[in-house]
């Protein structure tokens, strides 16, 4: 019998283990999450209002409930938890499904002035991360967010990026109550936001519109928000070439440009919310008002003939006392893992990974901390399946060493009680029970604290 720990309950790390049981009968597979709850982004990433994304959860938990996977939440692999060279010994293989787990950052003056955040502590917010900032904020945001929401005294936001994170942002503040009210939301957020007085947002890309990352779905979403006005600027449109003549793009970015077309032609009307898609502006520095972000400066860009974009020399400020910045994750370095800090990746040979050019026996990673963070939900499947045909190309060799004890007996005896899928079921139950109470569907529960109590059967 072959034992596999595989670190990581998002998608890539239950789309490893659904293929390791399902193409060797003698795979048994334990899944390792830091928190309590599976699903990573899924749970965790995905905008609240977006249900059926989220119903993606289903055929993970599928994966996690086989009889030859084990789900073992509240498990710490690295620092202050167990090292990686303590997960080798008890396990003949494992395959690190961990992420990339920061932002990357505009490197320019005041970003990290009160009120500019990166997207991710935005959707962390709303989406009940419990390592979020739920009660108070690191001293350079100037003190606690989340009491009143990331909105307070705000009525501009920019939203620096234009991929489907940025377009996700962007939506949640333009939405209303009505719409809010009947997803998972925290109801601190959700509270936070029904108050929000942002009425003006302006999304904006340092390139073109045919370079722009969000998918046309994504994009088109924007458009059916209950009372609000999306505009374009046809003269930023037309500064692409391939805005003027598509024919030579891809289907997608084709369908992207139409949408726009549509958005730039349209005559304007009166709406609460106004949102503005602008392109060919590069942030320079977030500009300081009253000791907190109060205008963003962009430099005007254009095309370079590369597919890149240059400086103009001329500027524009968009005010703004709400800035997110969308601009891509990066992967982190897990101790005791090669790491190459260009690519933000483990080294890797089609999964295996590689500790100086060589072949790390029993180690393998798949996801984005294998390929970076490229790809939607789907990219992972493919990914896995690759760096398990190398692992069970290697099982023969693997499965000859003779492990100690049961993986769970060894990790409580050195004090670690995982949450196991009975825990992960309490929570659930009482995220049901918590949305009862509030005249809601499924309410997440936002903290540690909460989380862990729930999960050990005591009530929120």
């Amino acid at each position: 019998m072959l034992r596999v720990a595989v670190v990581g309950s998002g998608p890539s790390g239950c789309y490893t283990a659904q293929s390791l049981v399902q193409q060797d009968p003698d795979v048994v597979v334990d899944v390792l999450d830091r928190l309590p709850c599976p699903y990573g982004l899924v749970r965790y990433g995905v905008a609240p209002d977006h249900e059926k994304i989220k119903s993606l959860q289903n055929s993970l938990r599928t994966v996690l409930e086989h009889e030859r996977v084990r789900f073992l939440g509240g498990v710490q692999v690295g620092p202050a938890g167990v090292p990686t060279a303590r997960l080798r010994e008890l396990y003949h293989a494992v395959v690190y499904c961990v992420g990339a787990a920061t932002d990357r950052h505009l490197g320019i003056p005041g970003e990290d002035l009160p009120g500019s955040w990166s997207a991710t502590e935005f959707v962390s917010w709303y989406s009940a991360h419990p390592d979020s900032p739920q009660f108070s904020a690191p001293p350079e945001h100037g003190g606690a967010p989340t009491d009143d929401g990331f909105v307070l005294g705000a009525r501009s936001a920019v939203v620096i990026g234009v991929g489907n994170v940025a377009v996700d942002v962007t939506r949640m503040l333009a939405r209303g109550t009505a719409e809010l009210t009947p997803t998972d939301m925290p109801q601190a957020a959700l509270t936070a936001l029904a108050a929000s007085q942002v009425t003006d947002i302006s999304m904006v890309g340092r390139r073109g519109p045919s370079q722009a990352r969000f998918t046309t779905k994504e994009l088109r979403e924007l458009g059916t928000l209950p009372d609000t006005e999306v505009t374009v600027d046809p003269a930023e449109l037309e500064l692409d070439p391939a805005y003027v003549d598509p024919s030579g793009l891809p289907a997608a970015q084709r369908r992207n440009i139409e949408v726009l077309r549509g958005w730039a032609g349209a005559p304007a009307r009166d709406a609460r919310h106004r949102i503005r898609l602008r392109f060919f502006l590069r942030p320079v520095e977030l500009l300081a008002q009253a000791g907190r972000v109060g205008a963003v400066r962009f430099e005007r860009t254009a095309p370079d003939g590369q597919g890149e974009v240059t400086g103009t020399g001329h500027y524009e400020d968009i005010e703004a006392q709400l800035v997110l910045r969308s601009v891509g994750y990066r992967g982190v370095p897990l101790e005791g893992l090669p790491f190459d800090p260009a690519t933000g990746t483990v080294p890797h040979l089609a999964g295996r990974v590689l500790r100086e050019g060589l072949v790390a026996p029993g180690e393998y990673v798949a996801g984005w901390i294998k390929r970076g963070p490229t790809g939607v939900i789907g990219t992972n499947r493919p990914c896995a399946k690759e760096t398990v045909t190398s692992l069970l190309e290697d099982a023969a060799v693997l499965a000859q060493r003779e492990l100690p004890e049961d993986p769970l007996t060894a990790l409580r005896a050195e004090g670690i009680e995982p949450v196991e899928w009975a825990g992960w079921c309490a929570i659930e139950q009482a995220e049901a029970e918590l949305g009862a109470s509030l005249g809601r569907a499924v309410v997440k529960l936002p903290d540690w604290e909460s989380l862990m109590g729930a999960a050990q059967g005591n009530a929120p």
